[in-house]
């Protein structure tokens, strides 16, 4: 895909080719939407980093053994760019959470606008940002996980590169493995380019099985980083408890 970076940033996320990024969320549980910000965009964000008034928290993985490195939930003062992304990115995945729901006989409690959605998660206590901005060195890897901060969940969520493979960095491929029904796990790995975004599954993802459809559950993670340092943004459409 051809991005005509110089425009809004939610036009890029609207420009994506929707029809097979869909596709590609039915068939795998995740897809990459093509470049949505500049070197020079990633750049700014990834250096907000050493910002830590822009942070409502810090969590150090190798502490509560999630891996190795370390990520910041910002504050609901949510940086421009960010929060354009995730407003942007909301009425396109949420045509495909309904269909899922749809498929697995699931409610669908997701209103046509994140700022009303962003308010039912806050009534039911989920009232803290959890947009994430992730920092790993040498050495550094993220395990296999869900990112369900309570009861109120999004089914999708997406992360964009803020660091350029096989430049800034080696290593770091993002993971997901898929529970199978009646069968062992099927892993995935996607190097993701500067700039770039990746649609995933929160959770799991329709399958169509002889019964009719059932859950696919799948956790994602990172590898381990062999050399250098790479930045991730992540936009979570749920806030957290």
């Amino acid at each position: 895909m051809t991005t005509r970076l110089a425009d809004p940033v939610a036009d890029r996320v609207t420009r994506a080719d929707w029809t097979t990024l869909t596709r590609e969320l039915d068939e795998h549980g995740h897809a990459l939407t093509g470049q949505l910000l500049t070197p020079a965009e990633c750049r700014d964000i990834a250096a907000l980093y050493d910002r830590p008034d822009r942070f409502r928290t810090t969590v150090d993985m190798a502490r509560h053994r999630f891996g190795s490195g370390q990520y910041r939930y910002f504050t609901p003062d949510l940086p421009d760019v960010v929060r354009e992304l995730r407003e942007a990115f909301y009425p396109r995945l949420l045509p495909v959470a309904r269909d899922w729901a749809d498929r697995l006989g699931s409610p669908a409690p997701w209103p046509d606008s994140l700022e009303e959605w962003l308010r039912l998660c806050h009534e039911a206590g989920q009232n803290k940002s959890a947009q994430i901005l992730l920092r790993y060195g040498p050495g550094d890897w993220n395990a296999l996980h869900r990112d369900v901060f309570g009861d109120m969940v999004f089914p999708l969520q997406v992360v964009i590169g803020l660091d350029a493979p096989g430049t800034d960095f080696t290593g770091g491929e993002f993971l997901m493995t898929e529970q199978r029904p009646r069968a062992q796990s099927r892993g995935s790995s996607t190097t993701l380019p500067q700039g770039h975004g990746l649609v995933f599954t929160t959770r799991d993802r329709p399958v169509a099985t002889r019964r009719g459809w059932s859950n696919g559950p799948m956790r994602h993670g990172v590898s381990i980083v062999r050399s250098g340092r790479r930045h991730t943004l992540g936009l979570v459409f749920h806030d957290a408890a």
